[in-house]
This record gives structure tokens, C-alpha cells and sequence, in this order.
């Protein structure tokens, strides 16, 4: 009765163990997939998560106190540099300003009298007919006039500037948010703060970069070396929340003085183009930035890689089509692949489907196959 047990069972076996593990003295070698590694240029990439924030940002206050008249934009809309934000009650400014005009109207007709006068009293006192105590009084009433029409100029200036406060434009050229105050309320000099205004094109990405990293990058990219950043500028890839891959192209184009005693980080910043003024000051992305100079690597699937304990290893075929293996090192994940550190120089034909069915010293049938160069 156990014999017969037995032999039931025996098919049942065979086939778990799959095509292949159960190999009849004899028979072909079992066929395995293989291909040789991948070896091009490529150039290894490091992601930090980081913030975008703008270029310039300008909070909009009154320069003049004084009653707001009207305003002469839409919430949330984009404004240029030099268009008119706020308009405040300009008539008490109009009227210092037309003192002030007054004002050195006077005083320069003043020092039109006494400059005559004074050059008459010059000419007088050439032929002895003034004393020289009367030509003194009227240089001095000359020079006194001349101060006043400087004062009077100076006053006029400041009326000017007043008068001119009374238009609030734009500093700068973005998109401008909400106001703050409506028509009709009374604004103070320097304290009421209007509205503010931020430029969107282009825009800053700061991110920051630990020590260990840093320290790397000063080797291989030459950042924060001392020159200036334009001679160094790296190229660097952004992809926003929601994103699989990078979609912004920006530009590494400064590096902090120091290193930030609470977190152990170096602030780097990249200046990123943003045409459509889809990115916004605050959005959180993902930098991918060069962590290496392009160097010729060795690219295969992470299929083809088994394991040995605690070591990586990679079935190599030879020529006679027996198997060995090979110890490697990994790096990153570059176009589909895993980049080979160490362990193969590239021209080995590897086992890439059909590790389960090979063992060191075993002999395969190769079906050979030609990786692309990328893998989607």
C-alpha cells in the first residue's frame, strides 16, 4: 500500500519543482535567456525633496498716509512693472504741492531783488558813492534769499515725492494677491501693507543636501569650490508632487556659506523656468541631481541578479556554454537598468531569464537576446 502511495506521488513532485529542477540524466540542457550587459555613457543622479519659492517678492505698503480712492486691479491677476496698484486721496498733496510751488516762487523772486541790488551796491561802492558796510547788508540779504530758494526747492522736491506716493505701482512685474484694503479706508505710511506681489518666471527651487552628499559634489561637480557659481552651473531635473518622472529643467546656481548647525545640511538653490507660470511659490518637489561625471557603465536587468547569503552574484555563460558565477556590485537603477560597480567589464554573456534552472558548472542552452538601451 505505501508503494503504491509512493508512486502516486512521484509525478506530483516532478512537476513542483518546476521545468527544468527535475532534469533526466541524458537529456538537453535546460534553455535559459541571455544577453550581454548594456554599456554606455551614464551619469548617476541623487533626489532631494525641496521648495519652490520666487525670485522676487514685494509686500506693497502706502509711502503717504491718507484716504485709499481706488484700486486698480483684479485679485489674483498678473501685473508688470510700473502699472498702477492704488490710488489715494491726492488732493491735500496737491495742495502742499502747490504751496511748495508758491513758496519758491517767492523765494526766487527775492533772490532776483537782492541779487540787483547787491550788484548795484557793487558798482556804487567802486566810485565811493556806498559805504562798504551797505554792500555787506546786501551780499549778505543775497545769500540769505539764495538759502531760501534752496529750501524752498528741497520742499518742493518732498511735496513732488508726496504727491507722486499717492499712485502706488508695481515694483515689479508677477502675480499680484489679494488687497488687503478696500476703497475708502485710511492708509498709513510704511505700516499698512496693501498687497504683495511675487514673480513666477523665473522661479527658485532650495533644497537642502546632507554632508556626506555635499562633500561629494565639491569633488565631482566642483560646487561651492569658491569660483563663481556661473562657472559651475549644473544641470538638474524637477518633478512636482503627483509626477512619475522629472518634467523641469533648471539650473544649479547657488550654494550656502555654511553648514546649517541644527540639521547638518548644506542649502543649495536652483533657478528653474516657468513660461506657463504653472509652479507656484511654495510647492514641494523632487530634485534629481547629477551625483557623478558621465563615466561608462555597465547596465544589466535587475532579473539577472541572484543572491549568495549576503553577496550578489551574476550567472556568467562561457564559451563552451557552462555557467559561473560572478560576485557584484550594485549601484543605482540608470534607464531601466542596475548599474554593475564592479564584478563585470561588460563583454560577459549573462543569464538574464532562467536563473532557478542553472547551477555553477552546469552546462545551458543559450537563447541569446540584444538588450535595448533603455528599458521602459
Amino acid at each position: 500500500m505505501r508503494r503504491r502511495w509512493l508512486a502516486a506521488l512521484a509525478p506530483l513532485l516532478i512537476l513542483a519543482a518546476g521545468p527544468g529542477a527535475a532534469q533526466a540524466p541524458g537529456g538537453p540542457p535546460p534553455t535559459v535567456v541571455v544577453a550581454k550587459p548594456v554599456v554606455k555613457e551614464v551619469v548617476e543622479h541623487d533626489d532631494f525633496t525641496g521648495r519652490f519659492n520666487a525670485v522676487e517678492f514685494v509686500e506693497v505698503r502706502a509711502r503717504v498716509t491718507g484716504y485709499l480712492e481706488k484700486i486698480h486691479f483684479q485679485d489674483g491677476a498678473l501685473v508688470k512693472k510700473g502699472d498702477l496698484l492704488f490710488t489715494i486721496d491726492r488732493r491735500p498733496y496737491k495742495a502742499a504741492l502747490d504751496q511748495a510751488q508758491a513758496s519758491l516762487a517767492s523765494a526766487q523772486a527775492r533772490l532776483n531783488f537782492t541779487t540787483t541790488d547787491l550788484e548795484r551796491a557793487q558798482t556804487l561802492s567802486r566810485s565811493g558813492n556806498i559805504s562798504e558796510q551797505v554792500t555787506d547788508q546786501r551780499r549778505q540779504a543775497s545769500l540769505t534769499a539764495q538759502a531760501d530758494v534752496d529750501n524752498a526747492t528741497a520742499a518742493l522736491r518732498q511735496a513732488q515725492l508726496n504727491y507722486d506716493f499717492t499712485e502706488v505701482r508695481s515694483p515689479i512685474t508677477g502675480r499680484i494677491s489679494q488687497r488687503n484694503v478696500t476703497e475708502g479706508n485710511i492708509v498709513i505710511t510704511d505700516q499698512t501693507m496693501l498687497t504683495t506681489i511675487v514673480s513666477l518666471d523665473p522661479i527658485y527651487f532650495s533644497f537642502p543636501v546632507d554632508e556626506r552628499s555635499f562633500l561629494s559634489y565639491q569633488g565631482t561637480l566642483r560646487i561651492g569650490m569658491g569660483a563663481t557659481q556661473k562657472e559651475h552651473t549644473v544641470p538638474i531635473l524637477i518633478a512636482l508632487t503627483g509626477e512619475d518622472k522629472p518634467t523641469r529643467k533648471g539650473r544649479l546656481d547657488f550654494v550656502d556659506n555654511r553648514v546649517d548647525d541644527a540639521t547638518g545640511t548644506v542649502l543649495l538653490r536652483a533657478t528653474v523656468e516657468n513660461p506657463d507660470t504653472f509652479i507656484k511659490p511654495g510647492l514641494f518637489g523632487v530634485i534629481s541631481m547629477p551625483a557623478s561625471r558621465p563615466y561608462k557603465g555597465v547596465l544589466i536587468p535587475d532579473e539577472a541578479v541572484g543572491a549568495n547569503q549576503d553577496k550578489r552574484i551574476v550567472y556568467v555563460v562561457g564559451d563552451d556554454n557552462t555557467i559561473s558565477t560572478r560576485n557584484v556590485r550594485l549601484g543605482p537603477k540608470i534607464d531601466g537598468y542596475r548599474v554593475v560597480r564592479d564584478g563585470l567589464k561588460g563583454d560577459e554573456t549573462i543569464v538574464i531569464n532562467g536563473l532557478t534552472r542553472v547551477r555553477p558548472g552546469a552546462k545551458v542552452t543559450p537563447d541569446r537576446k540584444d538588450l535595448p538601451p533603455t528599458r521602459s
